[in-house]
């Protein structure tokens, strides 16, 4: 009797924290979901609309809204398209060759392999406003202004990127497959592009969905590198709008640019999300 009445305890304290969790998640959820709601919700209302205070309805101004945004000054479509040539292209450089450097230094044994992994996480602490100056003479010494090389090229290098495979390397990349690939004849960059990189496929899920968002978002780098407004991406069109004469701001119209610039982003998140969770789970536990 004492053992059922055990057991029925721990039933009812398993039930009452998944009660918990669950309803945790479900305030966190909302308060993540309000805010996309709040955004569509205002870029369907006008300028004088939004200044005279919120509301949870709609309004009916979005496809004139649109319509402003389409025909205005501002090249909306050359922004989307260089932001997403640049962020396509940033993400897939940034997760392939973190990967590669991830790789030589899990299954090789060289001299400085102690030294080069500190190394290159203490290149993480150093922020981008810090070599900016620099950066920015070197790209105008080459001829690079205005061109989206120097926004695409440095994601090569990616210390945290790297940091995350070399630890999912660490959980699911046994040095033993390694070895028997290479006995069975098969070249370095054969193992590395046919079994490696299926093997990583969560962990690259996850890293290319956080640098496709990250240099999405990216503002600081590309107002200093691009001047023509054909090239400009996404983020500094949306600073623009915003920075308007008063006489010519319309926040319907800030509304619905920021609305067209987030789809994208969702669209990868959609077609990577199924990764995302195994990839997380795997990379941040060393097994």
């Amino acid at each position: 009797m004492a053992k059922n009445n055990d057991n029925l305890e721990k039933g009812l304290g398993l039930h009452a924290r998944r009660a918990i969790a669950y309803i945790v998640l479900i305030i966190i959820s909302f308060f993540c979901l309000f805010w996309f709601y709040v955004m569509v919700i205002n870029a369907t209302r006008s300028n004088g609309e939004l200044n005279a205070g919120f509301t949870l309805a709609p309004s009916k101004y979005l496809l004139k809204n649109w319509n402003n945004l389409v025909h205005g000054t501002l090249p909306i479509w050359f922004g989307m398209f260089n932001s997403l040539i640049i962020a396509t292209f940033t993400a897939a450089f940034s997760v392939y060759f973190s990967t590669m450097t991830a790789y030589a230094i899990h299954a090789y044994e060289f001299k400085l392999k102690k030294y080069i992994y500190p190394f290159i996480l203490m290149i993480m602490m150093i922020p981008t406003q810090v070599t900016a100056l620099g950066f920015i003479k070197l790209v105008t010494k080459m001829g690079l202004m205005d061109s989206f090389i120097p926004l695409i090229v440095p994601a090569i290098a990616s210390p945290v990127t790297f940091f995350y495979m070399k630890q999912y390397m660490d959980s699911t990349l046994p040095l033993s497959l390694i070895e028997a690939a290479r006995i069975d004849g098969s070249g370095e960059f054969r193992t590395f592009n046919s079994i490696v990189l299926p093997l990583m496929k969560p962990a690259i899920a996850v890293q290319a969905i956080f640098g496709f968002v990250s240099s999405w978002n990216n503002y600081f780098t590309p107002a200093l590198i691009l001047h023509d407004d054909k090239k400009k991406t996404l983020p500094i069109l949306i600073a623009q709008l915003r920075a308007a004469d008063w006489l010519k701001f319309d926040m319907g119209q800030v509304y619905v640019m920021i609305t067209f610039s987030i789809l994208p982003v969702i669209v990868v998140y959609l077609i990577l999300s199924k990764h995302i969770v195994q990839g997380v789970a795997l990379g941040s536990v060393k097994g």
